[in-house]
């Protein structure tokens, strides 16, 4: 990618958010105002009563709408990817600051500073992943699709990229709205979800890394013409196949423990939805690697051993003693 086209990228995705943040700005600033007669009171009104809303109006005129006109244009929707390492964080602090709040205060510092946490660790994967270039491809699963829905794929990715993913990181973040709804001393369960939700990150820091530098090693082998090393099976990745989800998973139902200790359970909608979805990406990731010949046979040895989600001891695969005999 040309400097010049990752210098745009950088731009746009810095700017794109900016209708939401000035109108959330101005809200706040104008939502008590005396001045009843304003044209805008009416709307101001209605953003006070009702907060959750206002979040998905926003996220649908700023997201699914702006962002999907800009992958058009671009022929590229990878801007949703390091926007779901933020919009979180963004979420979090809209419920703080919205004047309904009524949350304990040392339950919310701890929940934003675990949502910035986990957004680092993210964001820095994201990054790292694409060689710090903003907007160099799109997710895999998009281009499959485009590739599969062809002339039609300008309106489906509508659907299928955005509003998809609005449903998906509200539910996931209903525990950061019940966070700044109910005020309640803290308690040894939100211990438990702050140890969860560490835990999540760290294990999810630890896999990815292990496998980015596993990746670095293949390339490096390829470069010089020795055969790479076709399946990651050390570190965490020895004792289960999808360490990394395994930690984001963790991440978000940590999160649901902190709804669920304030009487609202409900929320872990969002976290059951996530695991479901990503029982469904794993299957499209192993399906993948089975299609390269070159990792086939190793990979399904690996499945025959290795736990998939829950790290776990290796198990004996059945025929392999008699095959070696």
């Amino acid at each position: 990618m040309s400097s010049c086209r990752n210098l745009k990228n950088a731009v746009i995705a810095f700017l794109v958010p900016l209708p939401s943040i000035f109108f959330y700005l101005s809200f706040l600033n104008h939502y008590d105002s005396p001045n009843s007669s304003s044209p805008w009171s009416s709307l101001w009104s209605w953003c006070y009563y009702h907060p959750f809303l206002l979040a998905n109006t926003l996220f649908f005129l700023n997201v699914n709408i702006l962002f999907w006109v800009i992958g058009l244009i671009q022929s590229s929707h990878w801007m949703i990817d390091p926007y779901w390492t933020v919009i979180p964080v963004m979420l979090v602090h809209y419920y703080a600051t919205h004047p309904l709040a009524n949350y304990d205060l040392w339950r919310s510092k701890i929940v934003v500073l675990l949502t910035w946490v986990w957004s680092v660790r993210l964001t820095h994967n994201y990054f790292r992943r694409e060689g710090w270039q903003w907007g160099a491809r799109e997710d895999w699963r998009f281009t499959e699709m485009s590739e599969q829905y062809g002339k039609q794929w300008w309106w489906i990715s509508f659907f299928a990229v955005y509003v998809s993913q609005q449903m998906f990181l509200i539910a996931l973040s209903l525990p950061l709205y019940a966070v700044h709804t109910v005020n309640q001393p803290l308690s040894m369960w939100d211990l438990a979800a702050t140890a969860v939700c560490l835990c999540g990150i760290v294990i999810a820091y630890f896999s990815d890394t292990q496998l980015y530098e596993f990746m670095n090693r293949n390339n490096k082998l390829k470069e010089v013409g020795k055969p790479v090393v076709p399946v990651l099976d050390s570190g965490l990745w020895y004792y289960c196949r999808h360490p990394n989800y395994f930690g984001e998973q963790l991440w978000w139902w940590g999160l649901a423990v902190f709804s669920w200790n304030l009487g609202l359970g409900w929320t872990f909608i969002g976290a059951l939805v996530n695991t479901m979805c990503l029982a469904y990406v794993t299957k499209l990731v192993e399906d993948r690697m089975l299609k390269k010949e070159s990792r086939a046979k190793a990979f399904r040895l690996y499945q025959k051993t290795t736990s998939v989600w829950i790290p776990w001891f290796k198990s004996s695969p059945s025929g392999v003693k008699n095959k070696n005999a």
